[in-house]
């Protein structure tokens, strides 16, 4: 049978089906059905980015995208920016696109103009100010002192509050302290009221990774990918997954620290680069259940892949029941959702239409991955919390980290 591209809800649903019966039958790489298995797929993604629009990216997003889809480097973008540091300073988000470059992209790669001029030009990277509007009080220093966050620190006991916590930050990092505080923090868990705490944490977060720091890879993100996602997803199949996922992260450049949140910070995880370009993950585990667990895990994974380019950015993410509407976050859901489940499986899956507790078993085992990825995939597009609690994995990841205290 010929396919076409997909115009209307019942094509959509006829490829779904069939798309369905490919996957269970699981064709080997390279036979005739898994050539049909992915080129159906493909007319699914294309549909979907079509009916189901997210927001437009910014433009180092969208040229990232392009180069990626196109499979061009850096260096094919220096006819059309006018040199590898001004690419690699674009890409960076410190340059921002004039219009000549904006004309030039917009032409080459088919790139909407709109997109390429973005909400506002990018940040430049210029020299930080004093540090003379930080309200150094505002920091929780008691709660850091409480969980030790200041030992080790040379003769901090005697000095004041204020000169604690900014040693506390020098420690970190070779820049001032404010230079921490100046970076630009995105994501759904910042507010004006749990900012410092959210700072402290994050400084808390960089200061365990720093003694691994230079014995992890410099991550890349041109070699990170949907497939390297896929295989960290299916770490979840095993009782001790996430300790495999923190060493299969050391290995693509990323470390992995849990560090219980401040309180009234309701903080998930965060995601960024460290001054020398090494990439780190925190999480909270605010929620002791796998499938948070999982779902923030990937989530940051893929801030990291897609959206923090330098190491003056950092996501800072509370991961709510609802959708977040920030394209960004909206990107991170849904390729962490397809990591683990591919939505062209979900919706025609007996866990979906019909959920009981095999169905979710087997759609779980046929995808290698732990049957509470599917209950909270359930219960996210449900709306009801209720059903299948006793398949979350709940209290079965902290005890995982016997050396980070719980409190």
């Amino acid at each position: 049978m010929d396919y076409k591209v997909i115009k209307s809800d019942d094509q959509y649903e006829a490829i779904l089906a069939v798309v369905e019966n490919l996957v269970a039958r699981d064709p080997a790489v390279g036979t005739p059905e898994a050539e049909r298995l992915e080129l159906l797929s493909l007319l699914i993604e294309n549909y979907e980015k079509r009916v189901f629009p997210i927001e437009a990216p910014n433009p180092v997003s969208a040229i990232r995208f392009r180069m990626e889809e196109q499979g061009l480097r850096q260096a094919d973008l220096v006819p059309l920016l006018g040199s590898r540091s001004r690419v690699s300073e674009v890409l960076a988000g410190k340059r921002p696109l004039t219009v000549q470059m904006i004309r030039a992209l917009s032409n080459a790669l088919g790139i909407p103009a709109k997109t390429l001029v973005g909400e506002s030009a990018p940040e430049e990277s210029g020299r930080l100010e004093p540090d003379n509007d930080i309200d150094w009080t505002k920091f929780p220093t008691k709660e850091m002192e409480r969980r030790g966050w200041f030992s080790g620190i040379k003769g901090v006991n005697d000095r004041p509050a204020e000169q604690r916590v900014k040693e506390f930050f020098s420690a970190i990092t070779a820049e001032p302290a404010f230079a921490l505080y100046r970076r630009r923090l995105h994501g759904e868990g910042l507010t004006d009221e749990n900012r410092y705490s959210i700072l402290a944490w994050t400084g808390r977060v960089l200061s365990r990774a720093k003694p691994t720091a230079t014995e992890t890879p410099v991550f890349t993100a041109d070699r990170f990918s949907a497939d390297v996602l896929r295989d960290l997803a299916r770490l979840s199949y095993f009782d001790e997954g996430p300790l495999l996922a923190r060493e299969f992260l050391a290995k693509a450049g990323i470390t992995l620290i849990v560090e219980p949140a401040l309180p009234r910070t309701q903080l998930d995880g965060v995601a960024l680069l460290t001054e020398k370009q090494r990439a780190v993950i925190g999480l909270s585990i605010r929620f002791d259940r796998l499938d948070t667990f999982w779902f923030t895990l990937l989530h940051e994974c893929v801030h990291l892949w897609k959206h923090v380019s330098s190491a003056r950015e950092a996501f800072v993410d509370r991961l709510e029941h609802t959708e977040s509407d920030e394209y960004r976050e909206k990107e991170a859901n849904r390729l962490a959702r397809d990591a683990f489940i591919p939505r062209a499986i979900w919706r025609r899956s007996k866990a979906f239409l019909s959920p009981t507790r095999d169905s979710i078993q087997e759609l779980a085992a046929d995808l290698r991955i732990h049957p509470a990825i599917v209950v909270g995939r359930l219960h996210f597009e449900s709306g009801n919390y209720r059903t299948f609690t006793n398949m979350l994995g709940s209290g079965s990841v902290r005890r995982l980290f016997p050396e980070v205290t719980f409190s």
